[in-house]
């Protein structure tokens, strides 16, 4: 066995035995080539993939003093890269086996390629040239599940795998981005540095923080994109609600930018005044008005909606964000609903508009909680699950910056999960006191935007998701009526122990049961 593996992160069933390793005695940037000092200096980090986001990340671990080694399939990007950038001092290869052999050991490469097949030929290329102890490190949007697997296999070549969520897009990637790594505790040791200083930073503190084993952060970047197709569905909604009283692209910008200095506060809000003020050059209508309102998925979403399904959490207003792209991708839905379907104009009356223009400011900010209530509710349920210990307070606390979704309400979040033992976040304190105070303009929002046939199916689906968990009593005790009497599917009391069943064919009477829940 070569001498490098004896400082190779243990396995997991190793850990107790082994210390961690002291970052400040992991190889640094005075290693050369095997040889006794001679030689090119070997790497601290390998990035693989050269498009857009892995050529920014590799940039951002060469600007905190990395030296970083890059590979593309295609030699000619990793070439591009490498003479675009010729400050980076970047260590490119045209061959995989030199790329691999530029790294110091335990190797740390990351790969930021095509999520599915793309990861798992990169997997398959990379995993014969690796020594036990090297670390592999997924940045893509990978299904959590397929982390999971590909983790599990790794494991058995004594090889750890990082399944890492990174949100920020191309501009985070390069200037720092919010950073989710998952994999084996241990390992965090000899990549969390690295990680810490490439992320976004608030007040000194990195966005980035170990959220557990296998694919926790995986997960957790999922349900972030989740988050973030409820926050823009309801930025939409609040747009349509303004156009609805008579606002112009440019006056509704101005809006946008007034609430993005006060509760509201995101880059969401702050991208969205400028997309609105953005003026077609070939038409000269605003912009917002010659794209085709037909938005896009990548999975991310989805794959939210079905996990919680699966893991039994209500997401319903992130659902509804992900069906509404779907309506908005189904033209011959549309088309045909166009053509016979009657209502309102969606013009939006009301007596005194700037008021209303603030109940749409809070209905905002009330569904924005909610958002974020289920997705919080389905990564602690998620990590329970699958044994991950999240602590969700330092999800929050990571998402505060470099991320899409980062947003002054993020640090009021953190400290809230910090400090009490919440079940949903819509019973913090400080929440709490926000929904009570804003509900009254919410409920007029969705009153108005019905009456006015504006389809607001996210602001609607928070309010109802709030009054469901604080309901004392649900319609499910008809729907276990109704259960019971086509399918004999038993119910129970609310006075009585156990589980019961009616004789809805006999003559009715009421006998015990075997739970079959």
């Amino acid at each position: 066995m070569n001498d490098q593996n004896s400082q190779r992160p243990p396995r997991e069933e190793e850990q107790k035995m082994a210390p961690p390793l002291d970052p400040a005695e992991t190889p640094g940037e005075d290693a050369t080539a095997e040889g006794g000092g001679q030689g090119p200096e070997l790497a601290q980090i390998g990035v693989v993939g050269m498009a857009v986001m892995g050529s920014n990340l590799a940039r951002n671990f060469a600007n905190h003093g990395y030296r970083t080694a890059i590979y593309n399939r295609t030699w000619a990007r990793a070439k591009g890269v490498q003479e675009a950038f010729p400050e980076a001092n970047f260590v490119a290869s045209e061959k995989v086996e030199d790329f691999v052999a530029s790294l110091e050991k335990p190797r740390r490469i990351i790969m930021m390629v095509k999520a599915g097949a793309g990861t798992d030929a990169t997997i398959e290329t990379l995993t014969p040239l690796l020594e036990p102890g090297d670390i592999l490190i997924d940045g893509g949007n990978a299904f959590f599940q397929d982390t999971r697997r590909r983790e599990a296999a790794l494991r058995e070549h004594d090889i750890h795998f990082v399944g890492c969520g990174i949100s920020g897009g191309e501009t985070g990637a390069l200037e720092g981005p919010s950073i989710m790594p998952g994999g084996s505790e241990h390992s965090y040791e000899y990549v969390g540095k690295m990680l810490e200083d490439i992320s976004a930073h608030v007040e000194g503190e990195p966005c980035c923080t170990y959220i557990g084993t296998d694919g926790a952060g995986h997960f957790v970047k999922m349900v972030h994109n989740g988050i973030e197709y409820a926050d823009m569905q309801f930025i939409g909604e609040a747009y349509e609600l303004l156009k609805g009283v008579g606002l112009s692209a440019a006056e509704a910008a101005d809006v946008f930018a007034q609430w993005n200095t006060g509760d509201l506060d995101s880059f969401l809000i702050e991208i969205t005044s400028e997309v609105l003020r953005q003026v077609d050059a070939r038409t000269g209508q605003p912009l917002v008005d010659v794209i085709k309102d037909a938005a896009g998925m990548k999975g991310t979403g989805t794959w939210t909606v079905q996990e919680a399904l699966t893991l039994g959490v209500p997401v319903s207003t992130i659902g509804e964000a992900v069906f509404s792209r779907a309506v908005s991708s189904s033209p011959e839905l549309r088309e045909a609903g166009q053509k016979t379907l009657e209502g309102p104009d969606r013009s939006v009356q009301v007596d005194d508009r700037d008021r209303f223009v603030d109940d749409i400011r809070q209905a905002l900010w009330c569904a924005k909680v909610v958002a974020y209530a289920q997705g919080l509710h389905e990564i602690k349920v998620a990590g329970e699950q699958y044994g991950w210990d999240i602590d969700v307070a330092a999800v929050a606390r990571i998402w505060r910056d470099g991320c899409i979704i980062r947003a002054k309400l993020l640090d009021r979040i953190s400290n809230e999960y910090a400090a009490n033992n919440l079940v949903t976040l819509l019973e913090a304190p400080t929440i709490r006191d926000g929904l009570a105070k804003s509900q009254g303009s919410w409920r007029r929002v969705v009153a108005r935007a019905s009456e006015a046939g504006v389809p607001i199916p996210g602001f609607a689906s928070a309010l109802s998701y709030y009054d469901m968990v604080r309901a004392p009593r649900l319609n499910a005790a008809l729907t276990q009526g109704l259960r019971d009497f086509f399918g004999a599917h038993t119910y129970q009391r609310v006075d009585a122990e156990g589980t019961f069943h009616t004789l809805w064919s006999g003559d009715r009477t009421e006998v015990e049961a075997e739970d079959t829940h």
